[in-house]
């Protein structure tokens, strides 16, 4: 009988106990040391060219952007049958509801950031990242073109089977003249860190011996252009920032400081409850930030904004030291093309299909502030939801065919749903009474030209979502979803449920579910409006609002960062310096 070697042995014995390849264990007696060696890509001993080919039929997934709706998907997607890469010109997510706090100090720039890199490494999944700009999509060919943010020369092509449009919005400035040139945005963390640094150039500058009384209020004039929730609160911590901390290293200023919130409409806060904006304005009013409704900016030089009173067209000029411009967004020009190349070129943002699928391209989906969802009209299939309710094809629509189908629909056009709200009824089957007329709702039978009419005003109710980071980072929860189930079936998501084709749809259209939103005003005063239309102001709204972000840092480690930033602050206060 044949004698073999110990490696013999060894290699025997890997092959008929595959699992034993798993681990090598190497003991190192001398230094009283273990080194543990796992094969993460081996597969029931399989060969390694196996492992290559497996590899090669995963279908690669191109994400671009890493805001809020492109992080969410990369955090979500747990399907490890997708090869995914990256590219974005910032290599961090930010959690951009605290951008205001880092303004004046109260939060640092790093405590609001994770890298993305930090993200993607947890991922049982393969996912890369690139840190380029894409400047051409090329939906025909599935190919993206790229080029490096280091130099700006460097430039590379990436194929795709699926394309992930997160890219975000850029600041829309409405071809304002000298916008661009002199006034600050809040979009970006930089854009905060230089705020910082103005507020305080502000200040040393007036400080100065030299400067005149007139010249000192100038430059002491803060301007805010946009009533919405970024410049409130912008302007509420930049007021919290110059009464508490700001006064006392600047005693000889601190009577020159102004505060000047500009808003083309009638109020500030218009998204908000009535309350909110009544309370926000006249809160306002008592810390002296000079409010101005109904004032439209339409140039900006390097020292004076000029407005137009929207009630008489009279146009005033001010003063000012720091102009800060956060009113609408606009389309950034990769999109601009794109829309250009697949015939939407008429529009603001991408059009997509509640599923997030890009209008006319199958394999492409557009999240975040640079979609919208083209939402189906209840009218356009009104006789194809006809026919399938009903189900005895008599010509007339029951109570309980109805009923066989109300789920579906209220699913699939959501403005249903809303329209029901706002006429305070209970459910369908009273919209339906309404129409017909009819005291029994079991009686109820409809034709086809009655159930236009009962339906006809349901479709006034359609809205488009707002650009908001909760929008985007429920988009990408639910993409990651379907993308985690994807391979169950081989198409892409297509059709709407049940009123086209035959059978169910397997993924629901994604449905946006308002978890509320705050309005920091200052003085350790919030405004909240939550589901429900329940309204919330004062402190207890403002520990609300700290618990609520904290949750909802990316990491562990934002969250503790960030805590501990609010607890200094809340003992030594804001930091002045200009670092």
């Amino acid at each position: 009988m044949r004698s073999f070697s110990f490696y013999e042995r060894v290699s025997r014995a890997f092959h008929d106990y595959p699992s034993l390849s798993k681990f090598l264990v190497v003991f190192t007696v001398s230094g009283g040391g273990l080194v543990a060696y796992a094969e993460a890509n081996s597969t029931n001993g399989a060969p390694a060219i196996a492992s290559s080919e497996s590899e090669n039929v995963k279908k690669k997934v191109v994400v671009l952007g890493t805001g809020w709706a492109g992080t969410s998907f990369l955090k979500n997607l747990n399907n490890p049958t997708y090869d995914v890469q990256v590219i974005s010109p910032r290599n961090y997510f930010a959690f951009t509801p605290l951008l205001p706090s880092v303004t004046c100090g109260t939060v640092e720039p790093r405590s609001i950031v994770e890298p993305i890199r930090n993200i993607v490494r947890k991922k049982h999944s393969d996912v890369q990242y690139c840190e380029a700009e894409c400047f051409k999509i090329d939906a025909e060919n599935k190919k993206i073109y790229c080029r490096s943010t280091q130099n700006g020369k460097d430039e590379f092509v990436v194929d795709f089977d699926y394309l992930i449009i997160s890219v975000g919005a850029r600041v829309n400035t409405f071809n304002t003249p000298g916008v661009e040139e002199h006034c600050h945005f809040l979009k970006e963390v930089e854009d905060a860190q230089r705020i910082r640094r103005t507020v305080i150039d502000c200040f040393e500058r007036a400080s100065l011996p030299n400067v005149s009384e007139e010249e000192r209020k100038r430059i002491l004039h803060f301007a805010i252009v946009g009533g919405g929730p970024t410049g409130v609160e912008f302007a509420a911590v930049l007021h919290d920032f110059v009464k508490e901390d700001l006064v006392t290293l600047y005693p000889r200023v601190k009577d020159q400081v102004k505060i000047t919130l500009l808003e083309a409409g009638d109020h500030i806060l218009n998204m908000f409850d009535k309350r909110i904006t009544t309370f926000a304005e006249d809160k306002f009013g008592r810390d002296g930030i000079d409010v101005k409704t109904g004032s439209m900016v339409v140039k900006v030089s390097e020292k004076e904004i000029s407005t137009k009173e929207m009630k008489n067209g009279q146009i005033s000029v001010m003063p000012y030291g720091m102009a800060v411009w956060s009113t609408g967004i606009g389309t950034r020009p990769i999109i601009v093309d794109f829309m250009k190349q697949i015939g939407q070129a008429n529009r603001r943002v991408l059009a997509t299909d509640e599923w997030l699928r890009v209008e006319g391209c199958d394999s492409i989906y557009a999240l975040g502030d640079c979609a919208t969802i083209n939402q189906r009209k209840v009218m356009e299939d009104i006789s194809a939801i006809f026919s399938k309710a009903d189900a005895d094809n008599s010509g007339t629509l029951t109570v309980k065919e109805f009923r066989e189908v109300i789920d579906d629909i209220c699913e699939r056009y959501p403005q249903v749903e809303l329209y029901l709200k706002k006429k305070q009824m209970s459910d369908i089957f009273d919209l339906l009474k309404e129409s017909k007329g009819d005291d029994t709702k079991e009686s109820i039978e409809l034709n086809i030209e009655e159930f236009k009419s009962a339906l006809s005003q349901v479709d006034s109710q359609m809205k488009n979502l707002p650009a908001t980071a909760q929008v985007a980072s429920q988009q990408g929860v639910y993409l990651a979803k379907c993308f985690n189930r994807m391979e169950e079936c081989e198409k892409n998501p297509e059709g709407p449920l049940r009123f086209r084709g035959t059978g169910r749809h397997r993924f629901r259209p994604f449905r946006y579910k308002h978890l509320g939103q705050f309005a920091p005003l200052g003085g350790e005063q919030t405004a909240a409006q939550l589901p429900g239309d329940w309204v919330s102001i004062g402190q207890s709204s403002q520990w609300l609002w700290y618990s609520v972000y904290t949750s909802k840092q990316v990491s562990w480690r934002n969250r503790v960062l960030v805590v501990t930033d609010w607890t200094r602050r809340f003992i030594f206060g804001r930091d002045s310096s200009r670092i």
